[in-house]
């Protein structure tokens, strides 16, 4: 028995017919039609019915057919790991990204461009999301890495990070806010980060006031609702959108609390915010680079993650 024999059996129940199959194979009929019989009298079986105006499979054939196709998809995937290992490396790597991401100082698509131009055969796809979904993902395999805002320190199982971005959050409000004081010398502060007294806001002062945030299943929601969960009450967020600009917006006209990571001065730039840093312990946002521990499934992943894992050090910590 010859994979070929086998590949020329599923393209023949594929196409329902032998001059399909044939056309598809780039082979001559009858030499398509020699090779099935000879699988056929070496298995003892007829695998085609041939009596109809459409070729099938017969019973026999019906149940080969799975373990046919599993047995050319084995061959292929013996294949493609040689030419990977060889230096010829190929294949389908998915990527999730944090929406937003891009706004950071580290320039992921800079990395991928190099890492295709390095290896023109592997195709790349990004995908954004985010970190709850893309977390979980991982976990299942249905990516092979991903960028992500975790809500929790360690690692989720079955995970690891490394830390690329780590930041505090601050709170951005208008200068006549009642956390700014309304005093002249805040608003001559606004957009430069004023602190809120020698030790900062205390995280309880959001208690009952609206809440303006990252939408849920975001890192930086996840990380606020957590230090006011141990603080003993739940924010009130009542604007949620995915752009901190936005968010910036919203504060500005009065609408409540912008909840955002710093430095936020390219956010809240001619805003007139002020930006109010909280009392310890400081909620903190972070931005990591994550993989299943077990590593990635194959080695065009794993080539990609270590460029990543290099490249992406190179922004903020």
């Amino acid at each position: 028995m010859e994979l070929r024999q086998l590949l020329y059996f599923v393209t023949v129940v594929e196409e329902a017919g032998f001059t399909r199959a044939a056309e598809r194979l780039h082979l001559a009929q009858p030499g398509l039609s020699s090779q099935i019989r000879r699988l056929e009298r070496e298995l003892g079986q007829s695998l085609l019915d041939r009596s109809g105006r459409s070729v099938t499979p017969t019973e026999v054939g019906r149940a080969l057919l799975p373990y046919a196709r599993a047995a050319l998809a084995a061959a292929e995937g013996v294949r493609q790991v040689a030419d990977e290992f060889g230096g010829l490396l190929r294949g389908r790597i998915t990527v999730g990204v944090l929406s937003g991401v891009a706004a950071h100082e580290f320039d992921l698509a800079a990395v991928v461009a190099a890492f295709h131009e390095e290896h023109p055969r592997i195709e790349v796809a990004l995908t954004e999301g985010s970190s709850d979904r893309m977390l979980a993902a991982l976990q299942e395999g249905a990516l092979d890495i991903a960028l992500v805002g975790p809500a929790q320190e360690d690692p989720v199982p079955g995970v690891s990070f490394q830390v690329l971005v780590d930041e505090p959050l601050v709170a951005a409000v208008a200068p006549d806010h009642p956390l700014a004081g309304g005093t002249e010398a805040a608003a001559a502060e606004a957009g430069t980060g004023a602190a809120a007294g020698a030790g900062g806001l205390p995280l309880e002062a959001l208690r009952g006031l609206p809440v303006i945030s990252l939408p849920r299943g975001t890192g930086t929601r996840g990380v606020l609702e957590r230090a006011c969960a141990r603080a003993g009450f739940r924010p009130r967020v009542v604007f949620e959108a995915a752009d901190p600009r936005f968010l910036a917006q919203l504060a500005g006209r009065g609408l409540g609390v912008a909840v955002v990571p710093r430095p936020a001065e390219s956010v809240t730039a001619g805003s007139g915010l002020l930006l109010l840093p909280f009392a310890a312990p400081v909620p903190r946002a972070r931005i990591v680079l994550a993989w299943r521990t077990a590593g990635p499934t194959g080695p065009a992943a794993a080539a990609l993650l270590a460029r990543l894992r290099t490249g992406l050090a190179t922004g903020p910590a």
